[in-house]
Formats: structure tokens, C-alpha cells, sequence
């Protein structure tokens, strides 16, 4: 079937950028408050109650909140983080970066998410916490996850770039492990720009981040030029650059205030997609396990050649001709220049995440996009694939 090609170009992942928002940044271009300050504390304190934990703590990225749990955490030089290869770099670059070793482990080929019978016979004794990434927005299996953690003593660190909304078993994701790291990258289902946030229910956790994330220095910059008077600080900590903007924030605030009704059409977009998909020769999203919250981030397709007689990346660019964009999401870690010299991956290490990294793509899903866009990427796919 034949279809008119759109004159505009449907961006991947356009963020639904709305006036409350550009309102509020306008606010804080006259206030002269551009960096960290009284926004920035109301974003925490709404991410924070979203969450339930007791502490939320505002960062520039969600790589920078990984770095930052791990330092706080006490990890470092000769200790072994577990994680999965199927994530974005960020993941793997923040072990680095803390000194500390990644160790991967292979993922479930349905879910896409870490094998917890994978990471049980990883773990050694220099093994001091674990990191599973809630891809997508599918939450992983934390009841194994935690008991796993638990037997061994191990720190429970999460990657929830992914999964602001998502909930395990009537808990949030954010509220479960000892450290949780979120993003607001300008792709994400809540967007700042770029920015993170760390939530924990440990309170030393909580003020080293706070600390850390602010070159050490013992108080805000906001608290230190705020209308109660100059207040002196003291560095005690050689730290990081990592603090969000009252610009960044106040983005944010609006985007949260509609965090519930743009899961919901995300919702609809994905059983569109799910009814429209049903009968082509192609891999969808596994369904969803009972109890829990899919955060609907992205919705992927398993596009195998020897099933729909075209590769993946063939079809994106018959997709991209017809003026939609698409990403992959991902390639695994294991299969980069970098890892693989460095560590001496191969890709039969991990084989269910290479399969996975040779298949999938992800197709728009932004609340932004109208029923007629969703109609014209659905005819285009199966124009595609049929």
C-alpha cells in the first residue's frame, strides 16, 4: 500500500514542550536567578513526594547522579559493580570513572533486562553492589534482585533513567534500592534539558550528595546569596561541578505537574502500536508482568531479517525516507571499541544482549504526537514490513 509521504519531519522523541514551561523559564530569566536555587528546591521536593523516599537530590545528568552514589557509597579502587550490557555507556562510564570494576552480565532476551540467575554467579568477594537499569521503562525483577543483595551484603544502586513512573509491586522505583539515579535528558519522559535527580532514604547518603554534587562545599548557592544573608562555606570535599540550574528546574516543575496525563497517552500510543503490530513477522514489547508500572519510555521493535526479509538498519533508513525518525536503544556495551579492547569482550560473552543490539529500534512515542502521527507511523511500518 502506498501512502503520501509527510512534508514534516517527525522527530524522534520531540519533547512536549508546553507555555507553563517557557513561562517559567521567562520568570527566572527577569528574576537574575539563572543558577542553582529556590526552584531547584521546589523541583526536589516534588520529585521527592512523586517518589515517596525521603530524600531527592538535584544533579546535572543521571550519569552524575550514578558517579555520585557510588562515591558516596564508599566504592572505589579494587571493588566490582554488576551491572547489564544492555544499557547506554553512561552506566558502565560511572563504575569507571569511581575506579571501581564493571562486571557485566548477560540480560533476559524477552524483557531485555539483567538475569538475576546472571548476576548470583558473578558476584566474588570484591563485589560490592549491584546496578540494574530499568530499560525502557519495564522495571526489572527486584525481588530477586534485592534477595540476591541482601544474602551477599551487597549496595543496591539503580539506574532509573528510564523509569520515572514506573512501580514494582505497588512500590516506586526510586524508593527500593539505597540509591536511585533518574534523568531528564531532553528525550525523557520528564525533561529538564539535560539534568538527574538521586533519591535515597539514607540521610548520610543524602547530605554527602548534596555536598559532593557542589565542588564540597558545606552550602548551597543559593543559601549562600539568598535574602536570609551572606552565609560563609567551607570546602570538604574535593568535588564536582554537578548541580542543576533554577533554569533546568524550572522546566521541570511543569513537566512533572503533567507526569500522570502524559503516561497516559503514551498508554494509548503503546496499544496502538501493540493492536496495529500483532501480526507482523517482527518482535514487540514482552507484556507487562503483573504488579507493576511500565513507565512507557520507549517501544521497541525486534526487526530480524530472516523473519521480515530486511535488517534493521535498512528499515530505519526506508523509515527515515519517509520523513520518521528512530533510534536504538541499544547498541550493548560489550560491543564498543573502548569496552571490548579494554576488557576483552566478545560478542558471544553476552549473547542474548548482542542479539538483542543486532534487532531492536525504537519508534516515536512522545506525548506530543497527535493520532494522525501515530497513524502515519504505523502505515509506515507495515508498508515496510508487508
Amino acid at each position: 500500500m502506498n501512502q503520501p509521504i509527510r512534508d514534516k519531519y517527525l522527530v524522534f522523541a520531540a519533547p512536549a514542550i508546553e507555555e507553563p514551561e517557557i513561562n517559567e523559564v521567562l520568570d527566572s530569566l527577569r528574576s537574575g536567578w539563572l543558577g542553582t536555587g529556590p526552584k531547584v528546591a521546589k523541583f526536589e521536593e516534588m520529585f521527592r513526594q512523586y517518589i515517596g523516599s525521603k530524600y531527592a537530590m538535584a544533579v546535572n545528568s543521571c550519569t552524575a547522579g550514578l558517579h555520585l552514589s557510588m562515591l558516596v557509597a564508599g566504592l572505589g579502587q579494587g571493588d566490582e559493580v554488576i551491572t547489564t550490557p544492555m544499557t547506554f555507556c553512561s552506566t558502565v562510564n560511572s563504575i569507571i570513572h569511581t575506579g571501581a570494576t564493571p562486571v557485566l552480565v548477560d540480560c533476559d532476551r524477552d524483557t531485555m533486562l539483567i538475569d538475576p540467575q546472571r548476576i548470583e554467579e558473578a558476584i566474588t568477594p570484591r563485589t560490592k553492589a549491584i546496578l540494574p537499569v530499568h530499560l525502557y521503562g519495564r522495571p526489572c525483577e527486584m525481588d530477586a534482585i534485592i534477595y540476591i543483595a541482601d544474602r551477599h551484603h551487597l549496595l543496591l544502586i539503580e539506574d532509573a533513567a528510564h523509569a520515572i513512573e514506573s512501580v514494582y509491586k505497588g512500590r516506586k522505583i526510586g524508593n527500593i534500592g539505597h540509591l536511585t539515579a533518574f534523568s531528564f535528558y531532553v528525550t525523557k519522559n520528564v525533561i529538564t534539558g539535560e539534568g538527574g535527580m538521586v533519591t535515597t532514604n539514607n540521610p548520610d547518603f543524602a547530605d554527602k550528595i548534596k555536598v559532593f554534587a557542589l565542588h564540597g562545599m558545606s552550602k548551597d548557592a543559593w543559601k549562600r546569596f539568598s535574602d536570609k544573608g551572606y552565609k560563609h562555606y567551607q570546602v570538604v570535599y574535593p568535588g564536582f561541578k554537578y548541580n542543576m540550574m533554577d533554569l533546568q528546574a524550572a522546566i521541570g516543575l511543569h513537566q512533572m505537574a503533567r507526569v500522570g496525563e502524559n503516561l497516559k497517552r503514551r498508554n494509548e500510543i503503546w496499544q496502538m502500536y501493540n493492536e496495529a503490530f500483532a501480526d507482523l513477522p517482527i518482535g514487540l514489547p514482552a507484556p507487562d508482568e503483573s504488579e507493576t508500572v511500565h513507565a512507557r519510555h520507549l517501544y521497541t521493535l525486534m526487526i530480524d531479517k530472516d523473519r521480515c526479509g530486511i535488517s534493521r538498519d535498512e528499515f530505519m533508513q526506508k523509515l527515515h525516507q519517509m520523513n520518521i525518525g528512530t533510534g536504538v536503544h541499544y547498541i550493548a556495551v560489550h560491543l564498543h571499541p573502548y569496552y571490548r579492547d579494554h576488557f576483552g569482550y566478545k560478542p558471544e560473552d553476552f549473547p542474548n544482549a548482542t542479539w538483542i543490539s543486532d534487532r531492536t529500534v525504537s519508534i516515536p512515542l512522545s506525548p506530543k504526537l497527535k493520532d494522525s502521527d501515530v497513524t502515519y507511523i504505523i502505515q509506515s511500518v507495515r508498508n515496510v514490513l508487508c
